[in-house]
């Protein structure tokens, strides 16, 4: 009787589990929908910003940034809670294939969320961590602890190249970006034959540009990494409610065998003892 009775409880258990499970996987759907509306909004913004950068650069093409970064900084994008399997192992692992240019040195790496500082901690690239993003509300205080950390290293160091290394949920896959210097890819357009109408001196139009360019990037950045975090967590979560579900079945079988011993065992108590009346 024991030993089923610890089966029953170990059966509760996991069925609890299972609830606390289904419900960290609801949340999760309901913050990737949520994701969606944001990154089309954004995608759009950043967008513009490209094309007005484009107009802008082919005008006066020599306010592009062409001194020398003395120091290279990765923002790493990871999580800052767990149940999402694999996802910052393979951000770390994408570091050591980064690629740097000729007599550059190593990188400093900005580790974003405990759970990639954590997994990161010793790694003497890390320049520091800090908090990351659990929902998308979040994102806005996250950039602005970020964007300080940066201006403190390029005070200290001078101009600094930035690149953000972050999970891309629509080609599923990591992905190295660079953002400073800003609009290094971008592509040629025809010329106007006369340059953009301006309130603003260039210069100072270039420098409100890049600010504006840079947060917008990065926004679409974190929410596409939020995105991905989300389905990688949807998908963790999945299969260990699928491991819950073969545990209990299995539970559950050897369960009823014990009953059908015990059940057993009472009908031939039964049965002897009606045997023992007849006896008497």
């Amino acid at each position: 009787m024991s030993l089923r009775q610890d089966l029953d409880k170990r059966l509760q258990s996991l069925a609890d589990i299972n609830k606390i499970l289904g419900s960290m996987r609801s949340l999760a759907y309901l913050e990737a929908r949520k994701l969606t509306r944001f990154l089309s909004s954004q995608l759009r913004v950043v967008e513009q910003i490209e094309r007005a950068a484009a107009d802008f650069l082919t005008a006066y093409p020599g306010l592009r940034s062409g001194s020398e970064q003395a120091l290279q900084v990765l923002v790493v994008i990871g999580s800052e809670r767990g149940f999402c399997g694999d996802f910052n192992d393979l951000l770390i692992h994408s570091l050591g294939g980064h690629a740097l240019g000729p007599g550059a040195s190593a990188p400093r790496v900005i580790a974003v969320g405990q759970k990639l500082t954590m997994a990161m901690a010793g790694d003497p690239r890390l320049e520091g961590g800090m908090e990351g993003p659990s929902v998308a509300e979040e994102v806005h205080a996250i950039l602005l602890k970020l964007t300080s950390q940066v201006n403190r290293l390029s005070a200290e160091h001078g101009p600094v190249g930035l690149s953000v290394v972050y999970h891309d949920s629509e080609q599923d896959a990591v992905r190295t970006v660079s953002v400073l210097p800003p609009f290094r890819d971008r592509h040629e357009i025809e010329a106007y034959g006369y340059p953009p109408q301006l309130n603003l001196p260039p210069q100072q139009f270039f420098v409100d540009l890049v600010d504006q360019y840079l947060f917008a990037v990065l926004y679409r950045m974190f929410y596409t990494s939020l995105m991905a975090e989300q389905q990688y967590r949807v998908h963790h979560l999945e299969g260990a409610m699928k491991r819950l579900e073969e545990q209990t079945a299995d539970l559950g079988l050897r369960r009823n065998s014990l009953r059908q011993e015990e059940i057993t065992e009472e009908i031939e108590v039964i049965l002897l003892g009606t045997g023992d009346q007849k006896l008497s």
